[in-house]
């Protein structure tokens, strides 16, 4: 007891300031990886290096203890480089400006969104055109982005049908919305392994892959019968009319799906228009 009071004896505002910005660093490191595939990297360099440096100090491993001594500024090095998206992503956030008045002109350009991919489906369902398209959230989708064709447009209807028309070299494959905005088309998804969706076809099974591995949200509309069908969470709802899929998707962007059984919800909708038809 003694100890630990001349220990806090010892410290001084100084010391106090210094440990509140160190926890702050940390802090805002596990707050820019919370939601992201990252995140489980970074727990996991925390561990190896504080399993390594206590090892360090105790063992009278002279060899050791340089190794780890040298090794921790070559770690700090490659942080930047492994966490480049969220870092990214992150000093965008701190470069927004003006909250009140881009607010507002947010939630413009998300019903605008709303509306575009709406009507692009309900075309494309008509006609039995597929398409895939999916929606990132919080988890960066980098890795899938750099698989397709770049493009960077604003979302349309009638530039989703175009890239989904069978005629067209984009077609194929999965077009990714970042930001009320088309940031690539023809990129490769990972399709799911659960056996519960053996049945789907490859479009509805890649749906639900990335859903599986993020919190991205996927629209798929089926070339064979032209149904809408969404998927997020690991899950899929299908036969989806304009005003349903509206819905859910308004829901997404105000960050309400995830405390919300929207699967559940939609399938009480779809059994009451049943039962009235």
């Amino acid at each position: 007891m003694t100890d630990v009071l001349w220990v806090l004896s010892q410290i001084d505002w100084i010391d106090i300031v210094d440990i509140l910005l160190v926890s702050t660093v940390f802090y805002l490191l596990f707050s820019m990886a919370q939601g992201t595939q990252a995140v489980q990297l970074l727990r996991g360099m925390m561990l190896v290096t504080l399993v390594a440096f206590v090892l360090s100090q105790i063992l009278p491993f002279k060899g050791f203890s340089w190794l780890i001594r040298n090794a921790l500024p070559a770690l700090l090095i490659a942080i930047p480089v492994i966490f480049q998206p969220e870092l990214r992503r992150a000093l965008e956030r701190l470069g927004r400006t003006g909250n009140l008045l881009t607010r507002k002109q947010q939630t413009e350009e998300v019903e605008k969104t709303i509306t575009e991919v709406a009507r692009a489906a309900h075309r494309m369902s008509a006609v039995r055109h597929g398409a895939l398209i999916v929606f990132e959230r919080e988890t960066g989708l980098q890795e899938f982005i750099e698989t397709g064709i770049l493009i960077d447009a604003d979302v349309q209807a009638e530039l989703l049908r175009t890239i989904f028309h069978p005629n067209t070299a984009l077609h194929d494959q999965a077009v990714i919305v970042r930001d009320n905005r088309i940031v690539a088309a023809k990129c490769t998804l990972p399709a799911t392994q659960n056996i519960q969706y053996s049945g789907l076809g490859t479009r509805h099974r890649a749906a639900i892959g990335v859903t599986e591995e993020s919190d991205a949200l996927v629209v798929v509309v089926s070339e064979e019968t032209g149904i809408i069908s969404v998927a997020y969470n690991g899950r899929i709802v299908r036969r989806l009319d304009i005003h349903q899929l509206q819905g859910i998707l308004l829901a997404f962007f105000q960050h309400r799906l995830g405390g919300w059984d929207w699967t559940r919800q939609v399938e009480q909708e779809q059994a009451s228009e049943t039962a009235k038809g």
